[in-house]
């Protein structure tokens, strides 16, 4: 930022009291608040992380200093306040793939350019030679959960994936959205989100390996004491029954007998 650009102390200090202000405004939103999804605290939750967002800005540009302050990402939905009966849904889906096997993707992307050109139908030989182009013809020939369900097959490696639904009061008119499909989402009509990633995998890894470093103990001294037990044992004390019995039970059967 150049010098003429740089904020003047008295705005810097403007933006320390809206913070002040922002923190009271949360406190009794906090103290006031009718459950768990109070739109009222949500509301004032914003407008805190924003101020303390521009003090932190305007301070670090004027004063070449930052706050302690760390300003969370906004990962949690709002409070639902969509219809309690919805007229329709949307069902919003994202996958993302790692292209693992370039060779495996073009070679099954071909089988399908071949079986389509024998049929007489199909987007014209060569559509398969590139990756991007065996895509096309994979995603044109097969649905996306079984894509999905198949990716290994087609040289894909899964990554991140999440799954919205969102309510509407009426369906949307033919069209409406389909040059830009996720734009028009409202995060407070979500019913409801599923996210997949390897993230949480890794997490639930963690929590099981201190988990079983907690569970190990030594042993303690009376399954020491069997442990000595057992090896003071010789073979003649093991054997000792097989000894009392006649040389005719250990005979083998003949054949008319078994």
């Amino acid at each position: 930022m150049s010098d003429a650009a740089q904020p003047t102390a008295a705005e810097v200090r403007a933006a320390a009291e809206a913070v002040k202000t922002a923190l009271d405004r949360h406190l009794a939103a906090v103290e006031r608040r009718s459950g768990d999804d109070d739109p009222a605290v949500y509301e004032a939750f914003n407008q805190l992380a924003a101020a303390a967002e521009a003090y932190d800005e305007l301070l670090y540009d004027h004063y070449d200093e930052v706050t302690p302050f760390e300003i969370p990402g906004d990962d949690a939905l709002p409070p639902y306040t969509g219809p309690e009966e919805p007229n329709a849904i949307s069902v919003l889906i994202r996958r993302d793939y790692a292209v693992a096997e370039p060779q495996r993707l073009l070679a099954q992307a071909g089988r399908v350019e071949a079986a389509d050109a024998e049929m007489g139908t199909g987007m014209g030989a060569g559509t398969s030679d590139t990756v991007h182009g065996a895509l096309g013809v994979l995603f044109g020939e097969f649905e996306p959960d079984e894509i999905a369900s198949r990716h290994k097959e087609f040289g894909l490696e899964e990554g991140d994936s999440t799954l919205w639904v969102t309510a509407a009061d009426e369906p949307a008119d033919p069209g409406d959205w389909l040059e830009s499909p996720f734009d028009q989402v409202d995060p407070e009509r979500v019913v409801c989100r599923f996210d997949v990633s390897a993230v949480f995998d890794d997490e639930l890894d963690e929590d099981e390996d201190d988990d079983l470093a907690g569970d190990e103990e030594p042993a303690d001294d009376e399954d020491a004491d069997a442990g000595d037990l057992e090896s003071d044992l010789d073979e003649d004390d093991l054997g000792s029954g097989l000894d009392e019995q006649d040389d005719e039970d250990l005979e083998p059967l003949d054949a008319t007998d078994r």
